[in-house]
């Protein structure tokens, strides 16, 4: 079946183009050649694995220069720029071996350099290692990398939090493009899923240079997973069982390639139960089903790469009204719903030029939300349609400079299509332009850049003016000049250091501006503020990390200062038997850090110890606390990893302890919260049976089944506490 699926994808004869080739040998320090390394061209979404004979080959590729990556577990990671002329060329590398983690190319600074290379420091983790960790969403994984935290309901939907800051002013990338999907509420989820997804990349700051507004906080952008190699089909089959939910997570996906055809499919399907809390009481209606499927076509020859992606997702869930109610297992959601249906089409374009390219992502993004209180009709639903652009030039490379100029914008419109508005239809337009450099000269490198930005928002009268629900017209324009500047160098040959200054800003959205009524989750009426101005913010950054073959140490610090940060307080009235809060703003400041280590001792070479500790304080100008600032964590993990059996490679076992911090600096409106430790356990590797392989993991986490309550749980006012023990037994294999 396969070879018949492989035939018909490579039969047709159009498909071959005048052939520029490289190809090359890999091999270690005693030049001996190493297989299964994997090569990757970034810039044409094309991958091979190295032979028996530690050598790779691509055909059709463009001319002019052109990235390459060479990784493989257990050595660094290594880039090179090879130079393609016409027909044959040759690049052949040496990789030095590593025991610590590979070193990523970075893709969303632009630059796409590897990290050590990188001005910006950015974190960056695979979704396999955030499963490893027994994670059950996306966002629970992303939660477990430094800096970064989640405001969650239950288990179905986590907002990520970077540094303090959430909501619009955290942006999301997936597929290339910007994630719209209503960001504005803390009861909305991102509508991802991690299948098809391969690694995470977060910028813990302010990225409005490369992004423009609502990423004054920082950025998490999502890689989606590679094409298969070049003449090659592979399809898989993976399967998770949840124990506290008794819920589960079936993922089957096939791809296939040509020298210049790629084609992927990948289908998921995701169904839990209520969850369970350390005293065996389950959390009523905190159900839900999720499906997802995302399809991928990429075509390239001698001067032009593209992509095609589509990305369905359909997620069911209950909402959470009752606490500890009714116990059931029922995995279809009770009244009241909300149902949200996201679809992401999303066109990634390379055009090559001799000595330049041109990069064009098009992106368009419908989400449906509604929800549903007593039957199938929606009391809330919210078509919310963008469309996306974004044009970057990457200028001939004089000597060691490398310069980008971008164009940048979006088109977005939100219509109520029910009897309850939560915001008013309206019309958002952005248009955005920047010019970045980066330069490099020994271990030394500075990278700079400038931005203009205009957001215009037009929204409709609804209703009679003063009524609950009821919204005036609005329309406003926002304008805003950004800049950036960071610095690397290594002061000695392990020990790097990167200092970063930049500002960015965020345009007030429509629910800031306009709110009007109860704000369901929350029980207060809030009411917008028209007159809201931009938020503006400068934040300055400091990375000191230190490597060598067996210990490494990484400290980061931030200030951050936010000018007319936009917040809810309380007016004193009583409205529909809810308090009264209005959006206003002030000045505010963030501020905090990260810092850890990781030591493989000598000789055991199988045993790895990482500790990490994150902190964030968050102040308004009159010295009150910010509202949803995440606690303090210390976070320890010891690994083992081991392939002396015949019949297992890759095994790992994990002891993960994480102590959060009792959160005492709260808002006027927020209650304090107790610190508490969490004790998680992982298992697995790839089993072989004949010619058979499996990949198997087994997670416990909250394995002493501890009652708490995260602080930044929207369950919290309840008093329900976060899930208790759970079971996590994941399979994965080839087909």
């Amino acid at each position: 079946m396969k070879k018949i699926l492989l035939a018909l994808f490579m039969g047709s004869p159009l498909l071959f183009f005048a052939q520029n080739r490289l190809s090359g040998t890999v091999t270690d320090s005693i030049s001996q050649p190493i297989k299964g390394v994997s090569v990757f061209l970034p810039d044409v979404h094309k991958s091979a694995i190295t032979d028996d004979q530690g050598q790779y080959q691509f055909n059709n590729i463009p001319l002019g220069t052109l990235k390459v990556s060479f990784s493989f577990l257990g050595y660094q990671t290594k880039t090179a720029s090879a130079l393609i002329n016409p027909g044959e060329n040759t690049l052949s590398v040496t990789l030095s071996q590593s025991e610590f983690k590979m070193d990523e190319v970075v893709v969303s600074t632009v630059f796409n350099k590897l990290q050590s290379q990188n001005v910006m420091k950015v974190e960056h983790s695979s979704i396999k290692q955030l499963q490893h960790k027994g994670a059950v969403t996306l966002v629970e994984g992303i939660a477990t990398i430094p800096g970064v935290s989640q405001i969650s309901t239950g288990t179905s939907i986590g907002k990520p939090v970077i540094r303090g800051l959430s909501g619009n002013r955290v942006l999301v990338y997936s597929q290339g493009v910007r994630l719209e999907n209503q960001q504005f509420g803390d009861e909305h989820g991102l509508g991802l899923n991690d299948s098809g997804i391969e690694s995470v990349e977060v910028i813990k700051g302010p990225a409005s240079l490369l992004y423009g507004s609502d990423a004054l906080g920082g950025v998490l952008y999502f890689n989606p997973e590679k094409f298969a190699a070049a003449n090659t089909f592979k399809a898989d089959f993976g399967q998770k069982l949840f124990s506290n939910t008794l819920g589960s997570s079936t993922t089957l996906g096939m791809k296939t390639s040509t020298e210049n055809l790629k084609f992927l499919a990948r289908g998921n399907y995701t169904t839990q139960s209520d969850y369970e809390i350390a005293d065996g009481k389950k959390v009523t209606n905190t159900r839900y089903n999720e499906s997802d499927f995302k399809t991928a076509v990429g075509f390239s020859n001698d001067n032009y790469s593209g992509v095609l992606r589509y990305n369905f997702n359909a997620l069911r869930l209950g909402i959470p009204e009752n606490g500890i109610a009714e116990q059931s297992n029922n995995k279809t959601p009770d009244y009241p719903r909300q149902t949200v249906y996201n679809h992401l089409l999303s066109l990634n374009n390379t055009l090559f030029f001799r000595d330049s390219k041109l990069d064009l992502d098009l992106g368009y993004i419908s989400n449906t939300r509604s929800e549903l209180e007593e039957s199938a009709t929606p009391n809330l639903k919210m078509q919310l349609n963008t469309f996306n652009y974004d044009a970057k030039y990457h200028l001939p490379k004089i000597g060691k400079m490398e310069s980008i100029v971008g164009l940048q914008g979006m088109h977005q419109s939100n219509v109520n299509k029910a009897e309850e508005f939560l915001i008013p239809d309206a019309v958002t337009n952005d248009i955005g332009f920047f010019g970045t450099t980066n330069y490099e000269w020994k271990s030394n490198a500075i990278q700079a850049g400038l931005r203009y930005d205009n957001r215009k928002i037009n929204s409709e009268a609804h209703g009679i003016s003063g009524d609950e629900g009821a919204f005036d017209a609005i329309g406003r324009s926002f304008d805003s000049f950004n800049a950036s500047v960071g610095y690397k160098t290594n002061l000695a040959k392990p020990v790097t250091l990167r200092l970063n200054l930049a500002s960015g800003f965020r345009a007030p959205n429509l629910a800031e501006l306009a709110s009007n009524g109860v704000h369901e989750g929350t029980n207060r009426y809030e009411i917008g503020n028209k007159n809201l101005k931009t938020e503006q913010n400068v934040q300055t950054d400091i990375n000191l990390e230190y490597n060598n073959s067996h210990f490494e140490f990484f400290a980061n610090g931030f200030y951050n200062h936010i000018n007319r940060y936009i917040y809810t307080s309380p007016t004193g009235e009583i409205r529909e038997e809810n308090e009264v809060f209005e959006y206003i703003q002030n000045n505010a400041a963030l501020y905090g850090g990260e810092i850890g280590f990781h030591v493989h001792p000598h000789p055991l070479d199988w045993l790895h110890y990482e500790t990490s500790f994150e902190t964030v304080t968050g102040k308004k100008q009159d010295g009150n606390y910010l509202p949803l600032i995440p606690a303090n964590n210390w976070n320890n993990t010891l690994r083992g990893e081991f392939s002396a059996l015949k019949w297992l490679s890759d095994g790992y076992a994990s002891l993960n302890v994480s102590h959060t911090f009792a959160q005492r600096n709260v808002s006027g409106f927020e209650t304090a919260s107790a610190g508490y430790t969490l004790v998680n356990v992982g298992l697995g590797g790839k089993v072989k049976l004949g010619k058979n392989a499996f990949d198997v993991s087994l997670n416990g986490n909250n394995l002493f089944d501890e009652r708490y309550i995260a602080h930044l749980s929207r369950l919290k006012t309840d008093g329900i506490p976060n899930i208790g023990r759970n079971i996590i037994l994941g399979v994965n294999f080839n087909l």
